[in-house]
C-alpha cells in the first residue's frame, strides 16, 4: 500500500518516465513481505535499456525491474534506497521521508536495514 504522495507527484513521475528519462518517486509503503521497510523509491524509465544501464551503476540486477507496461521501474528500499537518493542528489526525498542518518532507519540494526 502506497501513501504520502499526491496525484500531481505521481503524474509528473509518469510523464518523466514516458519521456524516457530516469524518474524517482519516493513514498511511504507497507508490505508484509518487508516488515521493516516504511518507504520505497521507484526509479523508472520507459527506455528499458537506459534503465538497465542506470541500474548497473548501482549494482542493480535488471531481473528486478518491474516491467509494468508504460512504467518499468526498480523498487528501492533500505540501504540501497538511501545510497541511490544520496548519490542522485535527491536530498528532498531523504528529508521529506526521514531517511538517512536521523530518519526512520536510525534505530534499526544493519540486518533490518538491508532486508
Amino acid at each position: 500500500m502506497a501513501f504520502g504522495i499526491d496525484r500531481g507527484e505521481l503524474g509528473r513521475w509518469k510523464e518523466t518516465v514516458r519521456r524516457g528519462e530516469i524518474a524517482f518517486l519516493t513514498h511511504y509503503w507497507l508490505d508484509e513481505r518487508f516488515p521493516f521497510m516504511r518507504t520505497v523509491t521507484k526509479a523508472g524509465c520507459a527506455d528499458r535499456d537506459r534503465l538497465v544501464r542506470w541500474g548497473e551503476r548501482y549494482g542493480l540486477d535488471p531481473r528486478f525491474i518491474h516491467s509494468r507496461a508504460e512504467f518499468p521501474h526498480y523498487d528501492l528500499f533500505g540501504a540501497k534506497q538511501i545510497e541511490v537518493l544520496e548519490k542522485e542528489g535527491l536530498m528532498e526525498h531523504l528529508e521529506r521521508f526521514g531517511l538517512g542518518g536521523q530518519g526512520v532507519y536510525a534505530n534499526m540494526s544493519q540486518e533490518e536495514r538491508q532486508e
